[in-house]
């Protein structure tokens, strides 16, 4: 693979979200408007390394995103490269791609999927409201869809707000 090219055209320019997980921002950058990327695959072509973001977009990291594919990336978005580095899951921690999670208390701080719910070490509860994790929405019983394709922030299947379900989280009786 090369350096990217100073002169190739880039995307529109989404800001990163803070704590949020590289499938929430792949999400919302194909998304905006400028970029309207139809497919998750289609980053990955834009950048000329293949599908790789499709898997990322699914929470997939085997083989771990290279320093050459983020950085290609980062060019083509326009954002600095420890940035985009930051959505990832930290090295040496197991991520748990599936059930989905989310703790609606902190998506109501900052309206965004984040990696750490992922975490198998994390167990089931949110270490910031110490609330467990909800896995699938409390109105319909449906699993949560991966982050990338949450769009206004409620349930895909009955639209129940994601901020509206917090009350649904019992509170962890393990520290209070």
């Amino acid at each position: 693979m090369n350096q990217p090219d100073e002169n190739a055209p880039r995307l529109g320019y989404v800001e990163p979200l803070e704590h949020e997980s590289i499938s929430h921002y792949l999400g919302r950058l194909r998304r905006f408007k400028a970029n309207s990327l139809p497919s998750a695959y289609s980053l990955g072509q834009a950048a000329g390394i293949g599908a790789v973001t499709a898997r990322w977009e699914k929470l997939y990291f085997n083989p771990f995103p290279t320093e050459e594919e983020l950085g290609v990336i980062a060019h083509l978005i326009n954002l600095d490269s420890s940035r985009f580095q930051a959505m990832l899951p930290h090295r040496g921690m197991t991520l748990q791609p599936r059930p989905i999670r989310l703790c609606g208390a902190c998506y109501s701080e900052v309206p965004c999927h984040r990696m750490e719910w992922q975490y198998k070490d994390v167990v089931a509860v949110c270490p910031h409201h110490n609330l467990r994790f909800l896995e699938r929405c409390p109105s319909c019983k449906r699993p949560f869809q991966i982050p990338a394709l949450w769009t206004d922030g409620k349930c895909h299947h009955c639209g129940m707000r994601f901020t509206s379900m917090v009350k649904y989280q019992e509170r962890s009786k393990k520290n209070g």
